[in-house]
Order: structure tokens, then C-alpha cells, then sequence
């Protein structure tokens, strides 16, 4: 199991220290919108770069998990399919 250290990285822009080395989908989006926005069909879309190993770039759906170092960088977006 990796070692657990913190690490700094950014999310919509503003800088979040975390446990590490491994994020959940659940934790970022926690952080990037810590007052959930109302809806009835809430989606979630999390985009990430400057990611560690074979999967440096790409995106996390619900209940996946990436590996990070300082400076990852993840963009959040909420969207209602109502």
C-alpha cells in the first residue's frame, strides 16, 4: 500500500491540501463544491491533469479513485439532466 502523505493540488482553481497518495471521485467533488448545488438529477464530471503513472490526464467517474503528487489539477462541473 502507498504511503500516506499530503499533498497540494488544485481544484477549480483554489489550492486544497489532501491525504494522499490516492483521491476518490467522491473526495474531489467534496471539495469542489463543499454546499452541493440543488437538482433533481445531479451528474457530476471530473477532469484531471498533471496526474501520476500510466493515467496522467483523464477523468473520474463515482466510486473511482486516481493517484496524485503536488500540482494535480482537477476541474468539477455540475450539471442537472432535468
Amino acid at each position: 500500500m502507498p504511503e500516506r502523505t499530503t499533498f497540494e493540488i488544485r481544484v477549480n482553481t483554489e489550492r486544497h491540501t489532501v491525504a494522499g497518495p490516492i483521491v476518490s471521485f467522491e473526495t474531489i467533488v467534496g471539495l469542489a463544491f463543499p454546499v452541493p448545488p440543488t437538482g433533481s438529477q445531479l451528474i457530476y464530471t471530473v477532469g484531471y491533469t498533471r496526474g501520476v503513472g500510466p493515467r496522467p490526464t483523464g477523468t473520474l467517474r463515482a466510486g473511482e479513485t486516481v493517484t496524485i503528487k503536488n500540482g494535480t489539477i482537477f476541474n468539477v462541473t455540475a450539471t442537472d439532466k432535468s
